[in-house]
Formats: structure tokens, C-alpha cells, sequence
């Protein structure tokens, strides 16, 4: 059996332990998958290792793609899961926890639903 790479593991445990708190809010975004166009999304939940957003184009597994949030550069991910117009994805590398919490400062003030899950 061949050794898991460190991009299987970052796969892991970004998405299935969950070793990082995600938090569900509401942030329009913009997601463009790899030689696509981008389109119009919304960030439904938001952690240091990735996200989950609405996606109006089916996207496949290992796909990559970037999400671009108001304000800041775009974010390289990779698709982890897509089902029924909501892709979960997986940050290339992981989100700063400052700019993690500015975030969800600037999000949790404006009235938008938010709370931990």
C-alpha cells in the first residue's frame, strides 16, 4: 500500500476531520474553475482549509479553481466535493488565521447570518 502524499493528507484532514472550526455565513464571491469563466457565488461556510459556496456549474473532484472574496486576492483551492449546486473546496494553502477572522469580523457586523458549526 503506497504511502498517502502530503497533498492526500492536507485533503484529509481539511475536509474530513475538520480540525479547523468552519463557520457558516453568508459572503458574495466569485469562483472561476480552471479554463472557465468565473461566476457570480455565494460563500455558504468558511474555515483556515477551505470552503463550501453555491455553484451553478457542476465541478469535479481535484478540479482547481479560485475564489475570489471582496476585497482580497483570489484564493487557489481544489474542488473536494460538488452536490446539488454546492461545492466544497479545499485551500491550496491555508487561509491566515488573521485574515480568517477579519473575515468573519467584517461578515458577522453587517447582519448576515453567522454562527460556528
Amino acid at each position: 500500500m503506497a504511502m498517502p502524499t502530503e497533498n492526500d493528507r492536507y485533503s484529509v484532514a481539511s475536509q474530513e476531520d475538520r480540525c479547523s472550526p468552519r463557520t457558516k455565513l453568508t459572503i458574495p464571491a466569485t469562483v472561476r474553475a480552471s479554463g472557465g469563466r468565473a461566476f457570480q457565488s455565494v460563500v455558504q461556510d468558511l474555515s483556515i482549509s477551505g470552503f463550501s459556496a453555491a455553484s451553478i456549474n457542476r465541478m469535479h473532484e481535484g478540479q482547481v479553481c479560485w475564489l475570489t472574496l471582496p476585497g482580497l486576492e483570489s484564493l487557489q483551492s481544489e474542488v473536494v466535493w460538488w452536490d446539488n449546486c454546492i461545492v466544497g473546496c479545499a485551500f491550496t494553502e491555508l487561509l491566515s488565521p488573521i485574515v480568517h477572522d477579519n473575515i468573519l469580523q467584517r461578515y458577522s457586523n453587517t447582519g448576515i447570518y453567522r454562527t460556528a458549526i
